[in-house]
């Protein structure tokens, strides 16, 4: 099951995080993470949400990463990532790094307990994007033009996100959205992006899904960016009148049915990722349209999530 995941993909598959770099062992980033956030964001029973500190957390979450992405799903590693088992790029190390740690987790034998890591999500700011290699979304979508339309505003890309398969429930998605909403307000995030997926790199078998994203769940002209040049895929499978809006939601991931409940439109086109087995959309949620409900839910007065 996928959150608001690559924001990627389906079933917890990969979230946005640029994958076109084999990358070695990442250094932290530069800034503190989350620059004077509290790394502690959240907590639930067991379960605690928090920015990832060191080295060792973030191997960890790239070890999920390859675990969910590789290994359950049909993602193809690099020779990097093969050797090392862990799904990673160089962006691991400009990005700050949001996991769910499971401290009730059963330990390994004749091994001292430890928290689990059961879920990630890596976020990445626009300031930071802009002093390195800029966002991995712009590989897939044309989404400079919509950055320059908003100078004012502070742009944040969520991806890589995926949580182990025995912890894909309402409460793990809760606390992430938890934790990425904390994020958000602390760095008075305006707009988040990124790319959500579809299993399946055949657009004809994913017609019904595309189809009423592109004819119900369009972003507005000021909001929208188009796939880049010849990665193109038309989304417009089917003509609006022959889409079933109720077998279009039940055919859509988790993750893209998040997004649409929370306010998120979509970009103009698809990508066809081969390496991840996915086909790619482009989520925009600026804050301004996120249903008030959630921001209720997820915001200041949720205080039974607090650590």
């Amino acid at each position: 099951m996928a959150l608001m995941e690559k924001l990627k993909p389906s079933h917890w598959g990969p979230a946005a995080g640029h994958r076109f770099f084999p990358g070695l062992m990442p250094s932290l980033p530069a800034n503190e993470p989350g620059q004077g956030l509290s790394p502690v964001l959240g907590r639930i029973g067991s379960l605690e949400v928090r920015l990832a500190t060191s080295k060792k957390e973030i191997k960890k979450a790239q070890r999920l990463r390859y675990h969910v992405f590789y290994e359950e799903m049909s993602a193809i590693p690099n020779a990097a990532s093969l050797l090392a088992r862990r799904d990673k790029d160089e962006y691991d190390a400009i990005c700050d790094h949001l996991l769910v740690l499971d401290h009730d987790a059963p330990r390994k034998p004749f091994r001292q307990a430890k928290p689990k890591v059961v879920g990630t999500y890596r976020l990445l700011r626009q300031e930071v994007a802009d002093r390195h290699f800029g966002f991995y979304t712009a590989g897939e979508f044309d989404i400079q033009p919509l950055i320059d339309a908003n100078p004012g505003m502070r742009f944040l890309e969520l991806g890589r996100s995926c949580v182990l398969k025995p912890y894909r429930n309402k409460r793990t998605v809760e606390l992430l959205w938890h934790g990425i909403w904390t994020y958000v307000l602390h760095h008075r995030i305006d707009v988040m992006l990124g790319c959500a997926s579809l299993e399946g790199t055949d657009p004809n078998h994913l017609a019904l899904p595309l189809s009423f994203l592109h004819h119900y769940a369009l972003a507005p002209r000021e909001w929208r960016a188009r796939a880049v040049g010849e990665r193109y895929v038309a989304m417009d499978r089917l003509p609006k009148d022959a889409v079933d809006q109720k077998a279009a939601l039940h055919a859509l991931p988790p993750l893209v049915k998040g997004y649409l409940r929370l306010g998120a439109t979509f970009g103009e086109g698809a990508v066809i990722d081969r390496q991840f087995g996915t086909t790619d959309v482009l989520v925009v949620l600026p804050v301004s349209a996120i249903n008030p409900r959630y921001i209720e839910h997820f915001g200041p007065g949720a205080h039974r999530h607090a650590a």
